[in-house]
């Protein structure tokens, strides 16, 4: 913890903000430099490691240390750091084509291993980058660039995947409520181990209006259905009920008001917030938003340093030179 009172300012790079106009990005980035002095971490503690992508250019953007990577690579690089510094604090910053496509392998084993690391996947159906080309989370049917005729592909659940993976936090957000990032992050970075939230993000040149549902004043008070662990999972016009072994939408007005589920984050059994990643489809009429999941187990970070430091007291510290040298060796002139 920093003992000097730092603020959004102190987050602020000096870099040139290169996004296009209107892109969510920009209030995922001021939500973000806002929310850091909170953490009370020092700026040298902290490090933001991206792949390729329109949103990996987020670390020039804060006065922290930053990695800009290989696509689809920023898990495994941050992977590797948070196990060699266990006292950093480590954002993922990604997009779904960075993280879901050739980033894929990456994205399921960290979260699966549980390695402390935060991930911030920005998800906005489309490839920015590459000038609007169709991603692993683009709706079936969508005509981009590279789909001409409709896009023939499942897309993928972000939010499913991850649970599939059993990560031991999962949330999800939308880039203009900064209100609700901002709970959100709060909740990622005090949870120890890997948090993957996953943030409806627009690309107003590529895919504006993709998620115009959950955003418009007029419609978003009915679609998004608030999770908040102790709390009935309901819309201002919705409410979440079981129906025989899954969950289901139903209007306010035709359900009891006892009925309506109550949030349990803190679930060990992934199956059930994997139960409410379904509820969203593609056309986004129902989005569960909050922390869908939020359990204890141990990092893998902690798991390394535990299993070397009992290894160093039953066998040693070793000697680096009598391994090198130990068994069949080659001199190469």
């Amino acid at each position: 913890m920093t003992d000097i009172a730092l603020t959004k300012k102190d987050f602020t790079s000096d870099q040139e903000v290169r996004w296009c106009p209107g892109c969510g990005d920009y209030s995922i980035l001021s939500t973000m430099q806002s929310f850091l002095p909170e953490m009370g971490v020092p700026r040298e503690n902290i490090v933001f490691i991206s792949g390729i992508g329109c949103s990996s250019r987020f670390p020039y953007y804060l006065e922290t240390f930053g990695v800009h990577s290989v696509h689809g690579r920023a898990p495994a690089v941050a992977s590797g750091l948070a196990i060699a510094r266990p006292d950093l604090s480590i954002f993922v910053i990604t997009g779904d084509g960075d993280a879901l496509s050739i980033g894929g392998n990456h994205l399921i084993h960290a979260m699966r291993r549980n390695v402390e690391l935060k991930i911030l996947l920005f998800n906005n159906r489309i490839y920015g980058l590459t000038k609007g080309q169709y991603s692993p989370t683009s709706e079936k049917g969508k005509v981009t660039k590279s789909t001409p005729l409709g896009s023939l592909d499942s897309p993928f659940n972000p939010i499913s995947l991850a649970l599939g993976a059993e990560a031991s936090f999962v949330a999800r957000s939308v880039d203009s409520d900064r209100k609700h990032l901002t709970e959100v992050l709060r909740a990622a970075t005090a949870h120890k181990g890997s948090a993957l939230v996953e943030i409806y993000q627009n690309c107003p040149i590529f895919n504006d209006g993709a998620f115009d549902s959950v955003k418009d004043p007029s419609t978003k008070e009915g679609s998004l259905l608030q999770m908040v662990h102790g709390q009935p999972i309901k819309s201002s016009k919705y409410g979440v009920v079981k129906s025989d072994l899954h969950f289901e939408v139903k209007p306010l007005e035709e359900i009891n008001v006892e009925d309506i589920i109550v949030h349990d984050a803190h679930n060990p059994d992934p199956s059930y917030a994997y139960a409410l990643s379904r509820l969203s489809g593609s056309e986004l009429e129902h989005v569960p938003v909050g922390v869908f999941r939020d359990v204890a187990r141990p990092s893998y970070s902690a798991l390394v340093h535990s299993q070397l430091e009992e290894t160093i007291k039953s066998q040693g510290t070793g000697d680096l030179e009598k391994l090198l040298n130990s068994g069949d060796t080659w001199i190469v002139n």
